[in-house]
């Protein structure tokens, strides 16, 4: 049983080295799990998952391998199948108002309602709707879901009154998954980490300098003397170029999370926002819309956006070849006689930082996605999520021209 947890835990992407897996059974071998199946969920957490990032991938490990027990009320799915039923949610929002306008304050003994869940589910054996003994849904037991009783254990589907003291059957912690795609929090923490601070701007000096009154002090036989330094600035300039319409329009939601980002992220030297379609050409769109006319050249924003701009590309790269190779490729607009692999090379070629930020990027070399794998090799490219903006930020900071 345990080598099959450890292989669903590797399989779910779970980083356990050996020295943790023996410390593990070592903690097994002095009880420290209690003889609990809810004593081991928490142990073996405690032990094997370094982040909370990653508590979803161990629950869901957890759940295949102990058949979604991850406490002493031992859940099967045949279980949760029974108590799942979505037809029940439109009557439960009907009644729930009559319901709640008749309820006084009711005291619950928890330990006795756990006890007896227990009992109950050793013996249960088929589906129950309505009654009140057994685990089910729209009865009068403490036991399942959209019933009338209040306090007891919600197993699956929705609580009519919001009063269970227990919920069964929940992903609790797939929010802090750090393979999942970003929000407006998450971008601005991970825009964060483009700081490159520096005093060499002509500014007055108007920050304490601590260390230096400290030291001028002391040198002056403990008479204070105020010393005042330049304060250091981000001296960090962006530019974020991004895909517009066609099979970008499903992530409108998330460009606007991060376009925000970016107009709140006022720590910034400078920061610029263009929008183009598919692919860059001999313009680019002032706005998201990527409009005729609407637009600057793509080499005027060479001449007047320095080699010192960190860029940041957004796009699926879902496009036909020849909109890739092709010197008319671009029907929406003038390619100005190259290809847009030519300006995409011609972007590299200026800009000596810039990443490839992809919303769906497919593992490895697509074949059915030729111009991706194409762009793949012009410009690191990572995920649009967490972690892959987190990476991307890291290579935006330290990587050298190539």
């Amino acid at each position: 049983m345990f080598q099959k947890f450890f292989d669903i835990c590797k399989a779910k992407g779970l980083k356990i080295t050996l020295s943790e897996w023996l410390t593990l059974q070592e903690a097994l071998d002095k009880g420290l799990a209690g003889s609990s199946l809810t004593g081991f969920y928490y142990l073996s957490r405690m032990i094997l998952v370094k982040s909370e990032v990653e508590f979803d991938k161990f629950d869901m490990a957890f759940e295949e391998c102990f058949k979604g027990v991850v406490s002493e009320n031992a859940l099967t799915s045949q279980m949760l199948r029974w108590l799942n039923k979505e037809e029940m949610n439109e009557l439960l929002q009907i009644e729930e108002k009559q319901w709640l306008n008749q309820l006084e304050e009711i005291r619950v003994d928890k330990d006795d309602v756990e006890q007896k869940f227990k009992d109950r589910l050793k013996d249960q054996d088929s589906e129950h709707n309505g009654g009140s003994f057994w685990i089910g849904t729209m009865g009068k037991t403490s036991f399942g879901n959209t019933g009338g009783n209040i306090g007891g254990v919600r197993v699956g589907g929705q609580t009519g009154y919001q009063s269970a003291f227990a919920v069964i059957g929940d992903r609790k912690f797939r929010d802090f998954r750090d393979d999942r795609v970003l929000d407006n929090r998450q971008f601005q923490q991970a825009l964060r980490r483009l700081r490159q601070f520096s005093t060499r701007l002509d500014i007055p000096k108007t920050e304490l300098d601590i260390n230096g009154t400290i030291d001028k002090t002391c040198n002056n036989g403990g008479c204070l003397q105020i010393v005042m330094e330049k304060p250091r600035k981000n001296a960090v300039k962006l530019l974020l170029l991004m895909d517009s319409g066609g099979t970008m329009i499903p992530y409108t939601r998330l460009l606007n999370e991060l376009f925000q980002s970016v107009n709140k992220s006022n720590h910034y030297k400078d920061v610029k926002v263009y929008y183009f379609h598919n692919c860059i050409y001999s313009h680019v769109y002032k706005t998201p819309e990527c409009e005729n006319g609407d637009w600057i050249e793509t080499e005027w924003m060479f001449r007047n956006l320095d080699s010192d701009y960190k860029v940041i590309i957004v796009g699926d790269a879902a496009m036909a070849p020849e909109e890739l190779y092709s010197t008319s490729g671009n029907y929406r607009g003038p390619n100005g006689g190259l290809s847009g692999m030519d300006w995409l090379l011609l972007m590299k070629k200026h800009y000596k930082k810039i990443v490839w930020m992809n919303p769906k990027m497919a593992p490895g070399k697509a074949p059915w996605r030729e111009a991706e794998t194409a762009v793949k090799e012009i410009f690191p490219m990572y995920k649009l999520t967490v972690d892959g903006l987190n990476r991307a930020m890291t290579v935006l900071m330290t990587q050298a021209k190539r």
